[in-house]
């Protein structure tokens, strides 16, 4: 076992508890009993009116819910919940009504169905459009509930309403307690899997995609579907709100599903934190609770949303839970609770040869080779017939000044621009045509000059994204967590922090990682293209901003990867770092393939010495010392 195992191995040993990882082990077991008491408050002696009131809440937090995972986790602005909560509504209504449908599970069934349908028939133009465009797509739908009602009033009751029918369990009529029970239960379910699926690879997938789509895309996630899995399954808790709510209060009407609702669900979100799977819960209770408390709040609704939204946005920019966090934090380092555990930080020294092909495993390099590669943005081209080769099991660099047009090769490599003219080969395969999540699947990875890091995540947890599409657990198992997830999630973790004890920073594993200075970034940022374990790797100036220390680690993993068999670009400002590693270097200049070699040949090229001093003097100067030399 090499030293680098030893310590990640001996720290994994030793896990004091940190005072919030306390409480989020005892969550599970305080949900349960939270949700037992709400269950059976009606046979604890719950009137009517607060009985209603908790109803209430829960409706009102499904709809929430689903807000926060559209907004809070993917970063999307969709304020449909209450076309959806219509949906669901009407659906129960005419079900009931026309058909004496009333079986509370072909319902629910009937209303996920629909939920999906709305969901996909409006999210897949609306994602197209994304930002804006889909807010307003969503807020457009809100306005016409009333209209739609009206023009299918043959199914809706227009103006007049519906009145569903009580709903019935295998045929027998529910009680007044028995669908105070049914609510709960099902707002309970619905929390459960919110926060299994968050709890997941599939959460943080959210969150990059929310930081960053071109983050989401490099790791082979397709984008648009993303998007859309998020969408989809943001409008089911709205529906089911509609059909509960439809149950409650046993009367459909256009009036219900106002601007209005859309407000309060947004300032619900707000105040409770929309990056929080129980924030929905602690809004929905302020919000639905202060509605009742005023007796005038009908009048002056609207001005008191707007100055609401207005001080919740700046006063209280996680919400409560937010809040919550911080003094939880703050509690811990005052109670002398440990914070997050992660391993020891590996030997600088790096494992004797053989050791490190064990510790990486084989990678499948492949050939990469670009034929006269243009791009042109414009009038501007930046770059010019370019064709480099990069073979497996080396390294090969591209250096050359400021606007060289380094970077814009490795985007045209990755797919984020389309070239002007010319081709991208990987092995045999031609990568023309594909999307940048297609190119990541075909085996690239790649690193950014300013790292793209994710906020709300640990450095392992980002690590591990690395292996999203690689090692995908599915949805379903997921959240019902089932062996294959729980498989799937402790391999993760294992990997990422190995990967992350062989650039020697395993002690940052349980740290936040967007909280991590720079040169850490950068490393973890290669851990994570480690763990995807592609064929070829695309380095962008990932030893900028580095210490002695984190160079050493930086160089250990290229070898490593190199030995391996992988195929490493490295795009570095960075002379001596490129002269130690690289195999053969390319110079760009002005967009242009400036001079290809070795190392040493590069280095003594006065060509390379002129583009990078500006001095034509320096560079005959070098010519000179180079005759010289020869004639000696």
């Amino acid at each position: 076992m090499t030293r680098s195992q030893a310590a990640t191995t001996l720290s994994a040993s030793r896990k004091p508890l940190s005072f919030p990882a306390l409480l989020r082990g005892g969550m599970p077991v305080a949900g349960v009993v939270a949700t037992a008491l709400v269950l059976f408050a009606p046979l604890l002696g719950l009137n009517d009116y607060w009985a209603r009131t908790v109803l209430l809440i829960a409706i009102l937090s499904l709809q929430v819910s689903g807000l926060n995972i559209v907004l809070g986790y993917a970063g999307e602005l969709a304020v449909g919940q209450v076309f959806l909560y219509a949906v669901g509504a009407y659906v129960t209504g005419y079900l009931g009504v026309t058909h004496g449908i009333t079986d509370v599970g072909l319902i629910m069934a009937c209303a996920i169905a629909c939920a999906i349908v709305v969901g996909l028939i409006t999210g897949i133009p609306g994602l197209r459009l994304g930002g804006w465009s889909l807010a307003m797509l969503t807020f457009f739908l809100v306005l016409i509930i009333p209209n739609l009602v009206k023009v299918l009033e043959s199914y809706t009751g227009g103006t007049n309403g519906l009145a569903p029918p009580v709903p019935t369990l295998f045929g027998t009529a529910l009680s007044r307690d028995a669908l105070y029970m049914l609510i709960i239960a099902v707002t309970a379910v619905w929390f459960l899997i919110a926060r299994n699926m968050i709890l997941s690879r599939h959460g943080n997938a959210f969150l990059v995609l929310k930081q960053s789509p071109v983050l989401a895309s490099s790791l082979g996630i397709s984008v648009f579907r993303l998007k859309l899995l998020v969408y989809v399954t943001g409008a089911i808790p709205a529906c089911l709100a509609g059909v509960m709510f439809a149950w409650l209060d046993g009367f459909i009407a256009p009036e219900t599903f106002t601007f209005t609702l859309a407000l309060s669900i947004l300032a619900a979100s707000i105040v409770g934190g929309s990056t929080s799977i129980y924030g929905a819960l602690a809004g929905a209770a302020i919000v639905q609770m202060g509605q009742q408390s005023f007796n005038s709040f009908q009048e002056w609704q609207l001005i008191i949303y707007g100055v609401f939204l207005l001080v919740a946005g700046i006063l209280l920019a996680d919400g409560l839970t937010g809040l919550a966090r911080k003094w939880l934090r703050w509690a811990g380092r005052r109670l002398g609770f440990a914070g997050p555990v992660a391993a020891a930080p590996a030997a600088a020294d790096g494992p004797a040869d053989g050791a490190a092909k064990a510790d990486v495993g084989a990678l499948p390099g492949l050939r990469l080779r670009t034929e006269g590669l243009s791009k042109a943005f414009g009038g501007n081209r930046a770059l010019r017939e370019v064709s480099i080769d990069a073979e497996p099991g080396q390294v090969t660099a591209l250096i050359g000044p400021n606007a060289s047009g380094k970077t814009t090769l490795l985007n045209l490599v990755c797919g984020f621009y389309r070239p002007t003219a010319g081709a991208i080969r990987l092995g045999d395969r031609d990568l023309g045509g594909l999307r940048p999540y297609g190119i990541a699947r075909a085996g690239i990875a790649r690193t950014f000059q300013t790292p793209l890091i994710p906020s709300g995540m640990t450095t392992r947890d980002f690590v591990a994204t690395g292996r999203y599409i690689s090692h995908r657990v599915r949805v379903p198992s997921a959240v019902l967590r089932l062996p294959g997830f729980r498989r799937g999630y402790a391999a993760d973790d294992a990997e990422a922090v190995r990967l992350l004890g062989l650039l020697g920073i395993a002690d940052v594993a349980g740290q936040e990682v967007d909280s991590l200075p720079l040169g850490t970034r950068r490393l973890v940022e290669v851990a994570r293209a480690l763990a995807a374990r592609p064929a070829v790797f695309l380095f962008d100036e990932v030893g900028s901003g580095l210490d002695e220390g984190d160079l050493a680690g930086l160089e250990r993993a290229i070898g490593l990867i190199r030995d391996a068999g992988g195929t490493v670009v490295l795009v570095e400002h960075n002379f001596p770092l490129v002269l130690k590693l690289a195999d053969r270097i390319h110079v760009l200049s002005q967009g242009g393939l400036l001079v290809s070699g070795t190392p040493a040949e590069i280095q003594a090229d006065p060509r390379v010495l002129e583009e990078y001093t500006g001095s034509k003097a320096a560079g005959a100067a070098g010519q000179a010392g180079q005759s010289g030399g020869g004639e000696g």
